[in-house]
Formats: structure tokens, C-alpha cells, sequence
């Protein structure tokens, strides 16, 4: 079907049907009559000719670490409720975490072409920085600071920071934290740095032993966890990088407990018991995961704006499509932490 057929059956001129189309000024009586003629006939417009007619062609790409992932989830359903609104469209691809396919994506959607990209960013390789200094493509980064392109980030460190101080308020043994990579400046060095801080102005110190890194999963946080435990540390605390990692770490101190229940615990009950007798190890996290939260009754971790980062970078993408607008932009959301007090037995594992 073609906008003049449209125009026939609406009653209007092709200039109206091709003006609501794209966003021009049409009466509220023709709007209407273009409207129910769409909607009856399910007409769409055809995206190669609205980019002739535009020199647009109202796609934005997205580029995320992984898909399965609750954060990025928000961060997506953020991103995609501005695009909706605004008349584009997202196309989203995963990385498995690997920063070379980032850059390989970086590089197919902008000769796509697309109108701008978004990049949840893990870490900055050479590649990355490469990619942003010659681009001619509108990009925003979320989830990392650098000054290659405007960027929304959250404040890791503060929110490690007050992670390390509530950890040290209800910790009366020792402290083992689970980290990620380094290379990741946000939820690696930052989250880890400011964790130390906070422990160290409370009087507690973080010892080498009792740190590992994990990758951003379950099952590596479960090994990283049991060989903390293995390794016989005095501590009553693991702390880790993302509630991921958490929940791994709490399947891993179950399954420890089971390897030391005694001989003499036969059945089930009993068996039971000696878990949560001897569960005195707490485990906090970052990321306030609802998912974990519904099955352990939460622990203390950190609340960051996932889903507002997405607005705010759609919104920040967009305006600089539209617009033009280049002025740097950098903007550093805040947090929350959740579940920190001591006294609530809904944050024991």
C-alpha cells in the first residue's frame, strides 16, 4: 500500500498522510482520519523511503555485554521506552563480554547505517578509543566515565565506599571480598577501591588472601567463594562485585556447610539444622538483583539507577541526533544501599 491509497481512503491530500508520517504539523480532524485508515489497513512505512525523505533512518544500535543479565535488562527497557516514544528503533547486540566484539559491533552498526549508538561499556581498549576518536556517529556510553564521547556512569566508588562501612559495622571476624576485573574501571577498580576505603576508615583491613577475582557469573563466583572457604580464612563476611557473583558465593557456602555436617546428622532435619546453625558467614553484593532478593529474602547490597542511566542516555543520544548538540556531556547518577542493617535476619545466607 502507498500514502497516496492512504490519502484516498482518509480523504486528505498525500502532503498530510506523508507530513503525519514524519512528525509535521497535520490538523487534529486529518490526524484522526490517517490514524484509523493506519491502523484498519496495518500500513507500514517503508524505513528506506522515510530515510530518503529524512536522511534519517530512526535506528538507533545498543551494544551490551551479555543479554541475561537483570542490570542490562533495566538499562535496555530505559533505553527502548525513549526510543519508542521519540519515533526509533533499537537494534541490540551482546557481547558475551568481550571487548573485541564490542568494537566489531561499534563498527557494523555505524556502516549500517544507523543514526547514533549506545554502548553499555565494560572496559576501553585501544580499539575503543579508536572507534570514538574517528566516528562520525552520535555515541553515548553508559555504565563507564571517559571523555571519548559523553558518557552516564554511576558513582562505584562512593557506593563501594559505604558498601566497605556498613560491611565493617556488622562484620567481628575478618572480610573477603570477591571482585572482576580491573580492566573494568567501574565495577572492578572502583567498586573495590572504594570498598577498601570505607573498611579502612572504619578500622578494618581488607588482607590479600582473602581476596580473588570472578568473572561476571554465577558459576565463577560459586568457585571463588568455595576456595575462600577451602582455604580456611577466618571470616564472616564475602563481599563481591555484582549479586551474580553474590548469588554464587551463597550457593558455595551451602555447599561447604553440607561437606562438614557430622556423621551423626541422618536425615533431612537434622541436616538442616547443622545449615542454619552454622550459616554465620554473610554475603552482600551489588546491583539490588530482584531475582535474588526474591529467593534469599535479600542482602545487603547496592541499588543503582539502571533503568533512569538507559533514559537519560537515550534522551542524552537523541538530543545530539536532533539536535546537533555537542557539548561533552558527562553524568554521574547516584545509589542506595539496601538491606545494610545488622539487625535484620533477612540479610543472613
Amino acid at each position: 500500500m502507498t500514502i497516496k491509497e492512504i490519502a484516498q481512503l482518509a480523504g486528505v491530500s498525500s502532503a498530510a498522510v506523508s507530513r503525519y508520517l514524519n512528525g509535521g504539523y497535520v490538523s487534529e480532524g486529518k490526524k484522526e482520519q490517517i490514524r484509523k485508515v493506519i491502523e484498519e489497513t496495518g500500513y507500514q512505512p517503508s524505513a528506506q523511503a522515510r530515510m530518503l525523505r529524512t536522511k534519517k533512518a530512526s535506528l538507533v544500535g545498543v551494544v551490551v555485554p551479555k543479554i541475561n543479565s537483570e542490570s542490562i535488562s533495566r538499562i535496555t527497557a530505559g533505553i527502548e521506552s525513549v526510543l519508542a516514544e521519540r519515533g526509533y528503533q533499537m537494534l541490540l547486540a551482546g557481547t558475551d563480554n568481550t571487548p573485541a566484539k564490542e568494537v566489531e559491533y561499534l563498527r557494523l552498526f555505524e556502516n549500517y547505517p544507523v543514526d547514533g549508538i549506545i554502548l553499555v561499556g565494560t572496559m576501553f581498549t585501544a580499539g575503543h578509543r579508536k572507534f570514538l576518536k574517528e566516528t562520525k556517529v552520535p555515541v553515548v556510553v553508559i555504565g563507564q566515565r571517559t571523555s571519548h564521547a559523553n558518557c552516564i556512569y554511576h558513582d562505584d566508588y562512593d557506593a563501594g565506599k559505604a558498601m566497605g562501612q556498613a560491611v565493617a559495622g556488622f562484620s567481628k571476624k575478618g572480610v573477603a571480598y570477591i571482585g572482576v576485573t580491573r580492566d573494568d574501571k567501574a565495577a572492578g577498580a572502583a567498586r573495590e577501591d572504594g570498598f577498601i576505603a570505607g573498611l579502612k576508615n572504619a578500622g578494618v583491613t581488607l588482607f590479600e588472601e582473602n581476596k580473588r577475582t570472578s568473572a561476571f557469573t554465577l558459576e565463577s563466583g560459586y568457585e571463588s567463594a568455595l576456595d575462600l572457604l577451602e582455604s580456611k580464612c577466618d571470616i564472616d563476611v564475602i563481599s563481591c562485585a555484582t549479586d551474580t557473583i553474590a548469588a554464587g558465593a551463597i550457593e558455595a557456602i551451602q555447599t561447604y556447610l553440607k561437606k562438614q555436617i557430622p556423621t551423626n546428622a541422618a536425615d533431612a532435619g537434622a541436616r538442616m539444622r547443622y545449615i542454619l546453625e552454622n550459616t554465620s558467614i554473610r554475603v552482600t553484593g551489588f546491583g539490588d538483583n530482584q531475582m535474588l532478593k526474591a529467593v534469599t529474602g535479600g542482602i545487603p547490597t547496592i541499588h543503582f539507577g539502571y533503568k533512569t542511566s538507559g533514559i537519560r542516555g537515550a534522551e542524552l543520544l537523541l538530543d545530539n541526533i536532533e539536535r546537533g548538540e555537542q557539548i561533552p556531556i558527562e553524568m554521574k547518577l547516584g545509589f542506595r544501599l539496601v538491606g545494610a542493617d545488622p539487625s535484620d535476619s533477612e540479610n543472613l545466607t
